[in-house]
């Protein structure tokens, strides 16, 4: 089975000078816990709900603190036409409950998470995926 099959399409984005205020708020809003850092249609971050707690709440920034100051620049992603088991070996590896998704000429596509994985319904990966990326930290 392919990413493309299980993905979800429906990305949220936000740009880099976007405050914390406004990604928590979109969060909410979209019941997401992550969003795509785009600059110039390129991907150029990822900011999850635990950034903003732990890299802002928690050390008292601002709410009007622009997400570039606290996303994670360097983005894992996998390719939209890779094989879930793979992926989700590598997920567990590299232990990134969800990463973006992109096509051969590396556009963003779409996301894909732990429940995406977990929905294929494939005994082997939900095993292997449970046991690496759902670890207590």
């Amino acid at each position: 089975m392919k990413i493309n099959e299980i993905m979800t399409r429906e990305v949220w984005t936000i740009q880099p000078e976007t405050t914390l205020q406004e990604a928590a708020e979109l969060m909410r809003q979209a019941d997401t816990g992550s969003l795509i850092v785009n600059e110039n249609d390129r991907m150029a971050g990822l900011v999850t709900d635990r950034d903003i707690v732990i890299r802002a709440v928690a050390d008292g920034l601002d709410l009007q603190t622009p997400v570039s100051e606290i996303m994670s620049a360097d983005v894992c992603y996998c390719f939209e036409d890779e094989e879930v088991d793979h992926v989700a070996e590598n997920m567990g590896q590299i232990e990134k409950r969800r990463l973006p998704v992109v096509d051969r000429d590396k556009r963003l596509v779409g996301v894909i998470s732990l429940a995406n994985i977990a929905s294929c319904n494939s005994d082997k990966v939900i095993s292997h995926f449970a046991n690496s990326v759902a670890r207590p930290h």
